[in-house]
């Protein structure tokens, strides 16, 4: 098939890797997010997707809108016969959806029905899910309600964050989607509707959502720690300053410190939850770079009593 590929961070480079090297169909044309403010300097900087497109010398669209007349009338010559999507990171409208005659699939990192929207791996992760998965469908108008192609699962592992556990979906959702469009080819693979049940939402997580709350049990403090790193990043106050966690673990047998309360020895710095203690390994107070939780503990000289959250 003729494929127009729309992706745009890191995240969606796999994906793009695997049907490029295939051999069994042609990427004509990449769609990506328009290049980007980036760095100190605030220089326009290219999408990772359309660097690896600029690489493999395919031709990049970056309408501003995916309405604009200009892109739809190049998407109608190049004429796909389906497009594959990962993490494009805008709406489609109906006027592009009916462009390829086979309709843009989307690879999306959840075993849909759950966790429709923008936050799939990090809702994963904060509601403590055991297995997730990824799963290609066909795009439809509805927020990711369409019939699904395939699917392919994965454990969560104690310590993953979302950077860890969306890096392995990356790669094994490649192959997902390299094989959904091989099979969309040949006939083999036809989409079945969601079920009706089972649908939970993923929206996008606010800064605000990743703030701690440390009445809550040591286990969701985790969830939220690992669930928000690398982004938006977990985050307490200490002193009226914001102070961002970045690796944290229970400790079952330590209950007796209340919740957000201190406790910081030569080489450890805990805190109380709602149910047992957590042990700080990473931090990055503001204006700094992440540092060992002991480190910083020693330097800004905590005192008996003190607490983090107030």
């Amino acid at each position: 098939m003729k494929l127009v590929f729309a992706g745009t961070p890191e995240v969606a480079v796999p994906a793009l890797d695997a049907l490029i090297a295939s051999g069994r169909h042609e990427v004509a044309a990449v769609v990506t997010r328009p290049d980007a403010p980036a760095g100190r300097g605030r220089r326009l900087v290219a999408s990772p997707v359309a660097e690896r497109a600029e690489e493999a010398g395919i031709e990049v669209l970056k309408p501003a809108k995916p309405r604009d007349p200009d892109f739809l009338e190049r998407l109608r010559e190049i004429a796909p016969d389906c497009c594959p999507v990962v993490a494009y990171g805008a709406l489609l409208p109906r006027v592009a959806l009916d462009v390829p005659a086979r309709g843009w699939v989307n690879l999306h990192f959840s075993l849909l029905p759950a966790w429709r929207g923008a936050a799939p791996v990090q809702h994963a992760l904060m509601a403590g899910d055991e297995i997730t998965g990824a799963s290609t469908f066909l795009i439809e108008e509805g927020l990711d309600s369409g019939p699904v192609y395939g699917t392919v699962t994965e454990t969560v592992r104690p310590t993953d964050t979302s950077g860890d556990l969306l890096t392995r979906l990356a790669f094994a959702g490649a192959g997902l989607l390299a094989a959904t469009m091989d099979g969309i080819e040949d006939g083999s693979l036809e989409a079945v509707p969601q079920p009706g049940e089972g649908v939970t939402l993923a929206p996008k997580i606010t800064v605000e959502d990743a703030r701690v709350d440390w009445t809550a049990p040591a286990l969701r403090v985790d969830r939220v720690v690992r669930g928000c790193t690398p982004a938006p990043g977990a985050w307490t106050t200490f002193r009226g300053e914001r102070l961002k966690l970045v690796q944290a673990v229970v400790l079952p047998d330590r209950s007796d410190l209340a919740p957000g309360q201190l406790a910081a020895g030569k080489n450890t710095v805990y805190v109380g939850t709602g149910s047992h203690a957590v042990e700080l390994l990473w931090v990055q107070a503001q204006g700094k770079k992440p540092m060992r939780a002991a480190d910083w503990a020693r330097g800004a000289r905590i005192t008996e009593g003190e607490r983090v959250g107030d």
